[in-house]
């Protein structure tokens, strides 16, 4: 199979599952199995491109019949193809959790087909080589997690959905603003070609820093990064629990993938000025966020304000900006993706058990269900890392980058919200799992001393949080080759021209002058190789 099939496979066979799924909006009986067979293709063609950059590089193509730079380009590099795995595995998971999850209303109302419309503005938001097509798939992921939202049309999703119609809106703007100032700096939207056009622009630092702010402003949004975070724990928690997982583990990353793809190949971080920033950032976002989750009662509200948490760790890493560093910030992205979601799909089973998400009307788990307590125990302590688990590597990377960089109180600060956020599992783990753990003593015995027997559809969530259970444990026992890749993902970040040769030197092409570009080199002209 030929990189450009592969590249273009990876957006079509979601989005030909969208239009399937919609077409059999009358038999929504084969729509669960037309979008696992979409998710496991997906999962596949992503191994498939992983052996193909790691054996022959950073792979591009175009699109349309134009040369490089000016056809819709496609690139993939160890970084987006580590994305596009992770997540096709997720939606995997969430494609089989769905079947025992998703109540017939909001599969009528179009639940799988809007999923899938979703993976295919997560595949073309990891594969894109040009800006203002990150925005066009930016826009494609947007619309069908708003419409995913909002399934269900209760007043508490409507709500969340405004605020997070109406963030996301502005985040849009910001970016688009930032794009177009990146068209009157270089004439041309191509990554790779403004990256090399930015970098000869040597006496234009003030201006370039200015434009990299509006990008952090915009991406920071959709990162939900401190202070713009405010819309995620207001909206997350309120759809049903797939769709929760589906946001948790995907939504927010891909606004990290975007923040660590224009600060590495765009912007520089180690300016003085940005990297200040963005460890102020990162070190606020993860105690804002774990403070949150600890003045919380319910389930999914201390997850989400964990979700907050986990990003400053990954934004960790990249201000840090060294090949540790990032390859710390990867492999966190692919720890929590795992994690978080897991822990969300759990609390989902709790729900169907006990009919609650309220940590004060949940108790005694761990007796009837221990395997689901395991898990539990599993993911939570990963999450919080707990050693030998996956969040413990990560930290530990990351921790020894930071000391290696002689910045100890962004150290110290990720160690005490790994210790604060321990805090927080151990208090869904006494209130939902131990005997009694929930009850008030001045709360009526509205409760049945016993737990139902598992439902035939109860019993099949159990298969895909198993599932990621061994993919953490997987990640945790085998850190040698998954460093091994990280590593390669971080070479590459760290020398962009490894990016701007395998995408101009696509097929020996050279750029050439945009339309209306000048032709003297200088600013608003176009860089020649």
């Amino acid at each position: 199979m030929t990189t450009h099939l592969l590249l273009a496979l990876l957006i079509v066979v979601p989005l030909a599952a969208a239009v399937i799924a919609l077409l059999l909006r009358r038999a929504p009986a084969v729509q669960p199995w037309v979008n696992l067979v979409s998710m496991i293709s997906m999962a596949g063609l992503s191994v498939a491109l992983l052996v193909r950059v790691s054996s022959a590089g950073i792979q591009a193509t175009t699109f349309g019949g134009w040369p490089m730079p000016f056809g819709i380009t496609l690139v993939a590099d160890h970084l987006s193809v580590i994305m596009l795995l992770i997540s096709s595995i997720m939606g995997v998971v969430l494609a089989i959790y769905a079947m025992g999850d998703m109540d017939p209303k909001r599969v009528k109302f179009g639940f799988y087909p809007f999923m899938n419309l979703l993976m295919v503005g997560i595949a073309g938001a990891f594969l894109t080589g040009d800006l203002f097509n990150l925005y066009v798939w930016f826009e494609v992921l947007l619309i069908a997690s708003f419409v995913l939202m909002a399934l269900g049309n209760t007043r508490a999703q409507l709500t969340a959905n405004i605020k997070y119609v109406s963030i996301n809106l502005v985040s849009s703007l910001i970016f688009l603003a930032g794009i177009g100032f990146i068209y009157g700096l270089t004439g041309s939207l191509n990554m790779a070609e403004v990256a090399s056009i930015l970098g000869d622009m040597e006496g234009a630092s003030g201006i370039i820093t200015t434009v990299s702010m509006l990008f952090l402003i915009a991406f920071g949004i959709k990162a939900a990064i401190f202070p713009l975070f405010y819309w995620l724990p207001a909206s997350y928690h309120t759809p049903p629990p797939t769709i929760m997982a589906l946001f948790a583990g995907l939504l927010t990353k891909v606004g990290v993938y975007a923040m660590i793809r224009v600060f590495t190949l765009l912007f520089n971080v180690q300016d003085g000025y940005t990297q200040t920033i963005l460890l102020w950032i990162a070190g606020l976002t993860m105690v804002t966020g774990v403070l949150g989750a600890a003045a919380q009662t319910d389930f999914r509200r201390i997850l989400s304000f964990h979700i907050v948490s986990q990003i400053g760790y990954m934004i960790m890493g990249l201000a840090l900006f060294t090949p540790l560093a990032l390859i710390g910030s990867i492999y966190y992205v692919v720890h929590n993706i795992l994690a978080k979601s897991n822990l969300f799909l759990i609390s989902g089973v709790t729900r169907h058990l006990q009919g609650t998400f309220t940590l004060k009307k949940l108790k005694g788990l761990y007796a009837h269900y221990p395997g689901l307590s395991i898990l539990f125990l599993l993911s939570a302590f990963a999450l919080a890392g707990f050693p030998p688990l996956s969040g413990f590597w990560g930290k530990l990377i990351l921790g020894i980058a930071g000391l290696q960089a002689q910045e100890y109180i962004i150290v110290g600060v990720a160690f005490a919200v790994g210790i604060m956020t321990m805090f927080s599992m151990t208090k869904i783990w006494m209130y939902s799992f131990l005997p009694g753990g929930g009850a008030d003593d001045d709360q009526p015995a509205d409760r049945p001393d016993t737990v139902p027997p598992l439902a035939g559809n109860v019993r099949l969530l159990y298969v895909p949080i198993a599932l990621v259970a061994v993919l953490i444990v997987g990640i945790s026992l085998f850190i040698g080759p998954v460093y091994e890749v990280g590593n390669q993902a971080a070479t590459e970040l760290m020398n962009a021209d490894l990016y701007i040769d395998a995408v101009l030197g696509h097929e020996d092409s050279i750029a050439q002058p945009a339309p209306g570009a000048d032709l003297d080199g200088s600013a608003g002209g176009v860089h020649t190789r």
